[in-house]
């Protein structure tokens, strides 16, 4: 699957989790948070989209998704990041090369 592609796939999901998204530009790595009782994800529109996939598995992981249809491929590649993220450092996270294609 394509990164854009997965990058899209990710964004409804955790939309469909109960977050908004908002793509901002700037020096941010992004992350969530809750502002106002409202649960949002910000990322950075200047990040590869490597890096965004990456926060979007991230933010997806300790989240229950019981209840959410993932598609078998989409599922495929959340669990393989899931698994690298759980051998990595949290702050060693955003610099993993993310190869997708």
């Amino acid at each position: 699957m394509k990164t854009e592609k997965l990058l899209l796939e990710l964004e409804q999901l955790v939309e469909e989790a109960g977050y908004t998204i908002r793509k901002e530009k700037g020096t941010f790595r992004g992350d969530s948070c809750i502002v106002e009782g409202e649960n949002l994800v910000v990322l950075n529109k200047k990040k590869p989209e490597q890096q965004q996939v990456g926060l979007l598995a991230r933010v997806l992981k300790d989240k229950s998704l019981q209840d959410i249809y993932i598609k078998p491929a989409v599922r495929n590649h959340l669990e393989e990041l899931w698994d690298r993220f759980d051998r990595f450092k949290d702050t060693e996270i955003e610099e993993l090369d993310i190869d997708l294609d």
